[in-house]
């Protein structure tokens, strides 16, 4: 469907990418990967034919639609949030399209019933079909921009970082959705498990080339080490070839009687084809950062706490406590408080009523976006990162400084040049160097790459003390939470364990959610009896049940075999490099190669008919 040929790109002497190749089929599920700055926006600008490559050529075939969401800034003009959502071509809006769309359909009564429930799905609320899109923030906006494209369902579909404006609620939808999406998949991102739960294959653009990897980001993780390994043992099986052949013309190339011998050294050396050392990936990161001082038991207390907006009543008599080395995160949809309790706890919102208490020795710090306005933007990033209450050392200061991606001549750079996602990453960084011992943090991985997200759930595993957070990076949650606050309109629930524990927990509860949501708007499009609603409800339960036993127990066969997969492929691997390294003379470790490789050729058929059974299954809860 896509076909992107022998493609050069470069800005001045910046080469991006050189002579790479890509090949889209329809229902192909790719995650785009690579570092900050690599090129993978200007490929998709390169892909909607707003840039042109130097050389080489990009197809996309006849009659094929592709629609594109860009990380930010999409268009809006008066149309209200339903119509934005129902448009089928934003080149009539005289604007620049978001969409290239060669068939427009006209806008039916079905298609307004689709975007009203794709809305719901992305949290707006029915109120808020009629209302101006552009009454709304940016993040709104592009959620709208989101619908319309869901709604219009293009063949294939361009998705560059799509979480970035979303809720954790919105984002579990969307990847729900997406599973089931009809068309072709092309997604930039660096949510770790978004990629996990949605692409069957990784196109890494590293060093200006494209590398392919099968599965997801897992499987590209532990497919690209065994290629390294593989490499590395090819190459150091070479050297020892090398190393032999010259160390014989070394020695006898001067001597008559092995003159001819060592001609044909030379020649055979000349004919050998070089397999080149693989390139040092950069090492996970591990910092070690000053703790913090020790608080009392008890951290934060909210005690019958009021709060509202004019009218808007958000909390009436909320109680909370918070102990001493909770990691605790706060999920819930977008507008039932948890920007509310956040900046209640961090004493940015005065309590109107009640009472809040910070416990013994308790020293706060909140991290959110205007955090970076406290910089002093005239001194260098190193300056800044280095003014900190407690003397930290400078090696210490750049290590930390790098792990979020300032390295090199990058920490004499005046603070004023640094782009914002580069602040906030300083802000990040200056804030580890001298942590307080209560730490609130909202949404701390964005404009991070999944090389600082590592380093940034490194530190906090190793932060000694109490911190509560706010983030969509479900990959994030479930590394650091160690309990969850479930916040709903008004109100708030307690659970003490992780993000797995709370979905647990929460099953039947958001079963109960999407009833609700299903049944408002069914109201709003056609009318239905109280009767048949009850009786829907109650086949449909049943109907889930029975799904989600089915589904525990596929899930569970795949989680044996994979494990079992992953096993034998390790050890294949390890006798792989042991008999290049003994020139394949170890018959045992031969056997023992043939006995896991027929193992795995067994497996993974069965493997496959397991992710069949569970897609197949999942596409009927889906149609139903």
């Amino acid at each position: 469907m896509l076909t992107i040929s022998q493609v050069t790109k470069s800005f001045g002497a910046d080469v991006l990418f050189e002579e790479v190749s890509l090949q889209v089929n329809r229902g192909d599920r790719l995650g785009l990967i690579g570092a900050n700055g690599s090129g993978k926006s200007t490929l998709f600008s390169l892909i909607l034919g707003r840039d042109d490559p130097d050389r080489g050529t990009i197809q996309l075939q006849k009659n094929a639609r592709m629609g594109f969401l860009p990380q930010e800034n999409a268009p809006v003009g008066e149309e209200t949030v339903l119509q934005l959502a129902t448009l089928q071509d934003l080149k009539s809006l005289d604007r620049t399209p978001l969409e290239i769309s060669s068939d427009p359909v006209e806008t039916d009564f079905e298609r307004e019933v689709k975007a009203k429930r794709v809305l719901s799905g992305l949290a707006f609320r029915v109120k808020d079909f009629d209302r101006p899109a552009k009454e709304f923030s940016g993040g709104w906006i592009m959620r709208a921009h989101l619908a319309r494209l869901l709604v219009d369902e293009p063949d294939l579909l361009l998705l560059d970082e799509p979480t970035n404006h979303l809720d954790l609620e919105t984002v579990v939808w969307l990847q729900k959705y997406l599973q089931n999406y009809s068309g072709a998949l092309l997604l930039i991102s660096h949510d770790r498990a978004f990629l996990n739960a949605l692409v069957t294959r990784i196109v890494e653009l590293d060093r200006q080339q494209l590398a392919f990897y099968t599965g997801n980001y897992d499987d590209f993780v532990l497919q690209k080490e065994a290629r390294r390994s593989q490499q590395l043992a090819a190459y150091k099986n070479q050297q020892r070839q090398i190393d032999k052949l010259q160390t014989f013309i070394d020695r006898f190339g001067a001597k008559n009687t092995k003159a001819a011998q060592a001609q044909s050294k030379r020649k055979e050396l000349a004919r050998i084809e070089r397999i080149d050392a693989p390139e040092k990936d950069s090492a996970p990161i591990h910092f070690r950062f000053p703790q913090p001082a020790r608080s009392g038991a008890r951290v934060i207390t909210l005690a019958q706490v009021s709060h509202a907006y004019g009218e808007t009543k958000v909390y009436a008599d909320l109680n909370l406590e918070i102990e001493r080395g909770q990691r605790t995160v706060l999920v819930g949809p977008n507008g039932a408080g948890k920007s509310t309790l956040m900046k209640l706890l961090a004493g940015v919102l005065p309590v109107q009523a009640g009472r809040r208490e910070l416990g013994y020795n308790v020293e706060l710090g909140y991290f959110s976006q205007h955090r970076v306005e406290m910089f002093d933007l005239s001194r260098t990033v190193l300056a800044e990162a280095s003014d900190v209450s407690k003397p930290v050392p400078e090696q210490m200061v750049r290590s930390q400084l790098g792990a979020f991606l300032f390295s090199g001549d990058d920490v004499f750079k005046p603070v004023s040049v640094l782009s914002g996602g580069e602040k906030s990453r300083l802000a990040l960084a200056k804030l580890l160097l001298d942590p307080p011992n209560f730490l609130v943090m909202d949404e701390p991985t964005t404009h991070l790459d999944m090389r600082s997200i590592e380093a940034l759930i490194s530190a906090l595993s190793q932060y000694k003390g109490t911190l509560v957070f706010v983030s969509h990076d479900v990959h994030f949650i479930r590394s650091i939470a160690t309990s969850v606050i479930h916040v709903q309109p008004g109100q708030i629930r307690f659970y003490p364990g992780g993000y797995e524990y709370f979905v647990e927990k929460t099953a039947a509860d958001t079963d109960q959610v999407s009833n609700d949501s299903s049944e408002e708007l069914e109201q709003s499009s056609q009318p239905s009896t109280r009767s048949q609603e009850k009786e829907r409800k109650r086949l449909e339960a049943e109907a889930r049940q029975q799904r989600s036993h089915k589904e525990r127990e596929l899930r569970a066969k795949l989680e044996q075999i994979e494990k079992r997969i992953l096993e034998l492929e390790g050890r294949q691997q390890q006798l792989v490099v042991a008999l290049q390294e003994s020139n394949g003379s170890t018959s045992e470790e031969s056997l023992e190669l043939k006995s896991v490789t027929d193992e795995l050729n067994l497996l993974m058929p069965e493997w496959e008919q397991l992710v069949e059974e569970t897609k197949a299954l999942r596409t009927v809860a889906a149609n139903q």
